[in-house]
């Protein structure tokens, strides 16, 4: 008898030991993996796409988290190079499983990882903006959740046109950002207006320390507005010389509307009169965003600028995929996001499943000098480029297709 009991009594504790471990890992958080610049001269921007996509976790887990499950964020400082991406990347998949990675800082880091992530079948979501992420080099891992540079470089050469602009000057980055929205741009402006004509353009590498040549050369070739998708020091670098230089033309730019850029410059008088193109600006005028902006301000004490806007609304809808697949599994999350619909702060986001380049309407705003948001120049109330305007059809993308890819 004393044998039967203590059998059971061992039964019982295995039974329970098991219980015990299947609970364990049914409470295993949904982790995030944010790869991000955050340390170096970028570092700003880094920390600000963590700092929105934090927010958005905080969100979620307050309302439940996904499945029952707390989502946790991994933040991985990437140095803004592609083989430190890897590399990290790599290691943390050695330790654990790899299931969500998200990365906005650098083309050139989303197309290092990408080709990682299906082969390792991760999901890579980004805010990267190089046309050939969602092109020639899609794959069924990867998902963009802002425009790519056909989509955003259309949306200023729109407002070049519609404004009546003929002569115009481009400088960019020399990466494949740069030279896909240099290149993008160009093309939008031949098909809007043919008569417009590019006086020069100019690529300089990542981290230039001097633009004194540069804005000599855009000086002298006399153009009346100048594009820019240049980021971080680079544009502030840039608009601080072409100041002192007294360049007359104004600036059309991907990320003028950055608060911080604009702030740490410290001269109203070189961003004023310049105009700014994104997926999110915080003087959106829908009742979602200045829910959003509110909510985010009494929570923070401080407005959530374009990076934080940015990965906060790609958090949130990475996070609507996987409720609506109900599980968290990376072939069933792919599935569902594909043909997804999400209506946040910037209006409706569509992801299309052909490439898994989402689809949305842009905003345009012009630097003003009085603003209800800071107390140095800052974007005025933003109007809407529709998606009709900008969208490229999927046929033209060139990405061969996702179907046969799992």
């Amino acid at each position: 008898m004393k044998k039967i009991v203590a059998s059971f009594g061992a039964l019982l504790w295995i039974v329970l030991g098991i219980c015990e471990t299947t609970h364990s890992q049914d409470q295993k958080p949904v982790k995030l993996v944010v790869c991000e610049p955050l340390s170096g001269p970028f570092r700003n921007i880094g920390e600000r796409f963590l700092d929105g996509a934090k927010y958005a976790v905080r969100e979620i887990n307050t309302q439940g988290g996904l499945l029952g499950h707390k989502v946790e964020i991994v933040p991985i400082d990437n140095q803004l190079k592609p083989d430190i991406a890897i590399q990290k990347i790599n290691e943390l998949s050695d330790k654990e499983q790899v299931r969500y990675v998200i990365v906005g800082t650098g083309s050139h880091i989303a197309l290092a990882l990408s080709p990682l992530a299906k082969e390792k079948k991760f999901i890579l979501f980004s805010y990267a903006k190089a046309d050939s992420l969602t092109g020639e080099k899609c794959n069924r891992y990867f998902f963009r959740t802002v425009a790519n540079t056909s989509m955003h470089s259309g949306a200023l050469a729109f407002w070049v046109v519609s404004h009546g602009y003929k002569k115009v000057f481009g400088i960019a980055q020399d990466y494949a950002f740069g030279r896909s929205a240099m290149a993008a741009f160009k093309k939008k402006l031949q098909v809007l207006d043919p008569s417009v004509k590019m006086v020069g353009e100019i690529f300089h590498p990542l981290g230039e320390k001097n633009f004194g040549s540069h804005v000599s050369k855009i000086i002298s070739s006399g153009p009346e507005i100048v594009f820019t998708p240049n980021w971080g020091s680079d544009l502030a670098l840039l608009l601080k010389q072409a100041g002192s230089s007294h360049l007359q033309a104004k600036f059309a730019g991907y990320y003028m509307n950055d608060s911080l850029l604009i702030r740490d410059m410290a001269n109203d008088e070189a961003v004023i009169g310049n105009f700014a193109a994104e997926n999110y600006m915080v003087s959106i005028p829908t009742e979602k965003n200045k829910e959003f902006v509110k909510k985010f301000y009494k929570d923070k004490g401080y407005y959530p600028d374009l990076p934080r806007g940015t990965s906060y609304m790609g958090t949130m809808f990475w996070a609507q995929a996987i409720k609506k697949a109900g599980k968290n599994d990376v072939e069933a999350v792919i599935d569902t996001w594909e043909g997804l619909i999400y209506d946040g702060p910037a209006g409706k986001y569509y992801m299309r499943p052909c490439d898994h380049q989402a689809q949305m309407p842009m905003w345009t705003a012009k630097i003003v000098k009085d603003n209800p948001f800071f107390d140095h120049a800052y974007i005025g109330e933003a109007t809407t480029i529709p998606t009709k305007f900008i969208v490229i059809p999927c046929m033209k993308s060139g990405c061969p297709g996702l179907k046969n890819e799992r």
